[in-house]
Order: C-alpha cells, then structure tokens, then sequence
C-alpha cells in the first residue's frame, strides 16, 4: 500500500482495507509506503493490528535508492533539480503510481490500494493486473487499472511500467500516469509472444466488479422488492466472481454506506474486529 495524504485522513475506509487483507491473508506482511504512517502516531493508528499478531508497518519511501538503477533514475534526478514540469495534478499522486511500481519491481509481491476491500486469498494469483472494463461483444478489455497487481520481483512488464512512466510523465492529466500508463504497455506487449508477455489480464469481476461511474448503488439499502431482488443477485455475483472490490475512494469518498446495502453485507463478510468496524463504516 502507499499512503500520501496526511495522517488524519486515515479513516475507517483506510483501517477496514488492511483489516479485510488480513481477515484473508493472517499470515501477511504489510507494508505501507508513507512518510506521515512512519510516525508514533502512525503507530497508534495501527496498535490494533499490532495488539493482535498482525504484520504490518509503515515505511517513508526512500526515493533515491528505490530509483536506482531503474529506468526512472534520470527522472527523479531531474524532478529534485525542479526541472521536470510536474503539471496540475498533485505530485504526490504520481509519486504513489510511481512508488508502487519501484516497489514491486524490487521485491516482488501484492500491491493494494487503501480503497480496496480483499474479499478472499490472493494465493494462486501470480503475475497478473486486473482490468477495469472490457468490451460488451468481445470481452476483450478496453481499460486495465493499477489499484491491484501482482508481480514477481523484476518482472519485465514492470521494468516497462516504469520505462513507460519516465518516458511519458504527463502532470496534467488524470489517470496518464496511472491506469492508461498500464493499458499502454500491456497493450503494446500483447503483440509478443506468450512466452515474453507472461502476464494474465484478469477479467473485471476480479477487482473492479462495479465500475467507478455506477459504485454509488452498491451503498444505498433496497428500496422495492425488485430492487432487493436485483441486489441479492449483484451481492452473490460478487461473492462468487470477486478477489476484491474497488470502492473508487475519488468518487465515493462522501457516500453514506447504508444498512441493508450491497456494501454493508461485505463489510460484514471480510470483518475481523466486526462490532466496531462495521459501525465506524456505518457512521
């Protein structure tokens, strides 16, 4: 996970994410990329998790050594030099694209967003990004996005991820360095041979199940019969197809999660401390 933003925006949302990484993978290592995490009071913020065996930290992410030898070096030293224009968008959200990036292609492993709610284990999945719509006809997919990813450590299309960012760094437009950034080159790669992509683009149920545009109906109760009956079968969908679920913080950060809602009965499925953060959820 990376967090940029300052330590008091880490709310329930953020808490319920790693809470429901953990109600699946007990056996994980979390790590948080954030310089206000790496803190005493970051640690307050995670003594839950602590009190009761759960491996999680926060780290300020070293920059410089994390560039290193990356195709994103001459990059960052040219940002510290203030001559990279870094645009309209906040930095910092480039950095989180950035950083996750770095992360994975040294050391391997699962990133998540602190948006994302685990709704089982990863264990199987390996070298595959999730994609965010697809075709209606085809079903081929038209949008891959990097709030989930799974990587080897060096893996090349990673290499290529950060290549990509370096080359083509746009500060003024949303999603540029991000979502597009990974459709680009996993588009370009599929032109090669299996044997070189070795990356499986898994189908939007996996992570995104409801897209950013419509994720308002997954917060609101029944309101008819029909509509319940539309939800039960939305809500098993999900059970049935889903790795996770996206909440899209962007969009759905002011959402009340209503009781009775297709939101609420996941938090109640991938709880660990459920009296308390259902309620602080529901609040």
């Amino acid at each position: 996970m990376t967090w940029i933003s300052p330590l008091k925006n880490f709310g329930p949302r953020e808490l319920f994410a790693i809470e429901s990484l953990f109600k699946s993978h007990r056996k994980a290592c979390l790590l948080i990329m954030s310089s206000t995490m790496d803190s005493s009071r970051g640690n307050q913020v995670l003594k839950r998790f602590l009190d009761n065996g759960f491996r999680v930290t926060a780290i300020s992410p070293d920059f410089p050594y994390l560039v290193k030898g990356t195709p994103a070096e001459a990059w960052y030293n040219r940002l510290q030099k203030g001559k990279v224009d870094t645009g309209e968008i906040s930095l910092g959200q480039n950095l989180s694209n950035l950083l996750r990036l770095l992360i994975l292609y040294k050391y391997g492993g699962i990133y998540v967003d602190t948006d994302v709610i685990i709704m089982r284990s990863f264990i199987g999945l390996k070298n595959c990004i999730g994609a965010q719509s697809e075709d209606i006809v085809t079903r081929n997919w038209s949008r891959l996005n990097n709030a989930v990813m799974v990587f080897d450590k060096n893996h090349p299309i990673i290499l290529e991820f950060i290549r990509e960012f370096a080359s083509t760094f746009d500060g003024n437009k949303w999603g540029h360095n991000g979502p597009y950034l990974v459709s680009r080159v996993v588009s370009r790669f599929e032109s090669k041979s299996k044997a070189d992509y070795n990356v499986s683009v898994l189908p939007p149920v996996t992570f995104y199940p409801e897209d950013w545009s419509r994720i308002g109906g997954l917060f609101h109760k029944p309101t008819s019969g029909s509509h319940a009956k539309w939800m039960r079968g939305k809500l098993e969908w999900i059970r049935k197809g889903s790795f996770a679920l996206h909440l899209w913080n962007r969009e759905s950060r002011g959402m009340k999660v209503e009781k009775g809602s297709i939101i609420a009965r996941i938090i109640s499925d991938c709880c660990l401390f459920c009296n308390s953060s259902v309620q602080a959820f529901l609040n």
